[in-house]
């Protein structure tokens, strides 16, 4: 040990601590609490350390903070070099540093003039006045870490003011707050997720403004859909007596919490993220945020010029929201749990409203049309479907087969039309069953049973018969030419000698034999042109059976059609009329045309043609039966 830097006492230095002549170290294979106990020895014996390096010292004990982070240590390096020497500290000059002042972690401490008193008192006992001192900086850690503070002196800011000698109170120590970490956090790392609001752009290049590009992201199957972003630990921050304060820990999260139906946490050697499982729509659950995939389009958005434009689908779609105002949604399978404004229409599957339906419409290529709630105003048609609807006012329905449970002022058609109560429509049908009818105010209870117009059946009726008739000439012609070829005296000569011998009544001997060949050979002519006229003949008269079969045919379809229509009311409470209302089905069916269409149909003041019945009261079971002829 060096003479300049006597160790008190002689002792040996602490655990941890080396000092050579070309200063003081840390042992760089040790922790922070065997320099801890080295340094507490060191100042608590009345030493101090020179020309001190504060921030590779604190970077030794604490590791880390803000103005820590200068000091720069190899990481291969075994030793840690933090001062030039050990030096006694002066009880004299200890006596120079006052106490500092605590508030909210900081420590201040009040600079002014400092002086030794040294030399012997003068006459009178007076000392001279001893000249001024200047503090050091290495005495001043030594110092503060015996009064108690061990960490944050803010080294600049100390060695500042001693060399200004100013008279000044200053900021020499601060508690160091942790830093927060970060906590985990789930990003999207799809693009496919993404919605696109812009407008859609048409085949001709012009930009529809009522339709979003892409309001339905759909994702591939294997496609990393989110990826979680590991949590990183704050940073310790310090007392200033020393203590750590441990920053609060970072939140993770659970990133299989957002994994619904069809996707999957996958842990791969980049990261975990949520993979789709198959190919499908993006379905975000509102109130966990979990991802599911499915075949089908789940909104709870509503379709409204703000939030979807109108929606031209390929997919099953359900929505949560209303479907608002003049809003029009295209696709197959369309489901609406909210109320219904604004239009929707389906080339196949099945529409069902399980809200009400207000001044909008539903229409149906392939498929039907279920209206669990009100439908008012509404017009709902199913080309080729049925029309199921709990209470229908003022509304146009039309379908294959139509059921409603109670309808006021409205208008049906179908082929099959089932009515619970029906007050004030106008109803055509095929096939009507009502339970009870009457008007409603000014409204008229009308039924019309759908008549199809049978003389397209009389028309081929008698095509049958006019072709079946023509055979029958032409057969009754081929009758006289083979009877009129079998008159010639040769022909009837031969034909009875071959009948004979054909039958054996008649031998022919060897002389006679030449001239039944001979007369054989005259008749040849004549027979082949009666077999002829007779395979002519047969096909005639098959031609004429079957004209006639077929005539039989359609009369029997038209015996059947008419026997189609039906009307049944159980109870009429009111006045109540029902004619009948002849169709042409080649037009089409009666239900499949436009709304208008058929409220002229209904409504207008000639619509129907035999009254089969009109009354206040009573009941009504009608079949209609073909007229007798």
């Amino acid at each position: 040990m060096s003479d300049d830097s006597p160790w008190l006492d002689g002792g040996d230095l602490p655990p941890g601590l080396l000092l050579r002549r070309d200063g003081v170290f840390f042992d760089a294979g040790l922790r922070a609490p065997a320099f801890m106990a080295a340094v507490e020895r060191i100042f608590f014996s009345g030493a101090y350390f020179t020309a001190l390096d504060y921030a590779a010292f604190s970077a030794a004990l604490y590791g880390g903070g803000a103005e820590l982070r200068r000091a720069r240590v190899s990481r291969g390096a075994p030793l840690l070099r933090f001062a030039s020497a050990i030096a006694r500290f002066d009880p004299h000059r200890r006596a120079l540093y006052k106490q500092h002042k605590i508030r909210d972690g900081v420590a201040e401490y009040y600079f002014e003039a400092s002086f030794l008193e040294t030399g012997p008192a003068g006459e009178g006992g007076t000392r001279p006045a001893p000249p001024p001192v200047r503090l050091d900086f290495d005495e001043f850690v030594a110092h503060l870490w015996c009064q108690g503070v061990r960490f944050g002196i803010d080294a600049a800011a100390v060695c500042a003011v001693i060399a200004s000698g100013k008279v000044e109170r200053v900021v020499v120590a601060r508690r160091l707050e942790p830093a927060p970490g970060s906590d985990a956090a789930i990003v999207e790392v799809s693009q496919q997720m993404q919605r696109d609001d812009s407008p859609r752009e048409m085949a001709n290049g012009r930009l529809d403004l009522l339709t979003f590009k892409n309001r339905f992201p759909q994702v591939k199957k294997n496609a990393r859909l989110l990826k979680k972003v590991a949590a990183t630990p704050g940073r310790p921050g310090y007392e200033l007596s020393g203590a750590a304060l441990v920053p609060a820990p970072a939140r993770e999260v659970d990133l299989g919490a957002l994994a619904g139906a069809g996707t999957v946490v996958e842990h791969l050697r980049d990261g975990d993220f949520l993979v789709a499982q198959h190919d499908g729509f993006v379905n975000v659950d509102a109130d966990s945020g979990a991802i599911s995939l499915d075949v089908k389009i789940v909104s709870h958005d509503g379709v409204s010029g703000r939030t979807t434009g109108n929606l031209k689908l390929r997919a099953e779609y359900e929505e949560f929201g209303d479907v608002q105002e003049q809003r029009l949604v295209e696709g197959a399978d369309i489901s609406i749990h909210g109320d219904v404004f604004g239009h929707l229409q389906s080339f196949g599957g099945r529409i069902t409203m399980h809200g009400k339906v207000i001044g909008g419409s539903a229409g149906n290529a392939r498929g039907d049309i279920l209206v669990m709630g009100v439908a008012s105003g509404a017009t709902l048609q199913a080309r080729e479907g049925e029309v199921r609807v709990e209470r229908a006012e003022n509304c146009v329905i039309s379908g294959t087969r139509v059921v409603v449970k109670q309808a006021s002022n409205c208008e049906i058609v179908g082929d099959d039309v089932t009515v619970g109560v029906a007050e004030g429509c106008a109803i055509a049908g095929r096939r009507i069953r009502i339970d009870a009818a009457g008007p409603r105010k000014q409204a008229e209870m009308l039924i019309f049973p759908l008549l199809p117009e049978m003389q397209r059946f009389d028309r081929r009726i008698a095509e049958f018969g006019v072709r079946a008739d023509g055979y029958a000439r032409a057969a009754l012609r081929l009758r006289r030419e083979i009877e009129q070829a079998g008159q010639h005296p040769d022909m009837r000569n031969y034909l009875l000698l071959a009948e004979r011998v054909r039958k054996q009544e008649l031998l022919l001997s060897a002389e006679q034999v030449a001239p039944f060949q001979k007369l054989a050979l005259v008749a040849a002519p004549a027979l082949k042109m009666i077999a002829a006229l007779t395979t002519e003949l047969l096909q005639m008269e098959a031609q004429e059976a079957a004209m006639h079969e077929q005539a039989r045919q359609v009369e029997g379809r038209k015996r059947d059609t008419a026997g189609q229509t039906r009307c049944a009311v159980g109870r009429i409470v009111g006045d109540v009329l029902v004619r009948t209302l002849v169709f042409n089905r080649e037009g089409g069916p009666a239900h499949d045309r436009p709304a208008k269409d058929i409220k002229a149909m209904l409504r207008g003041g000639g619509a129907g043609v035999d009254i089969v019945f009109a009354g206040q009261s009573g009941s009504l079971d009608w079949t209609y039966a073909l007229p007798q002829e």
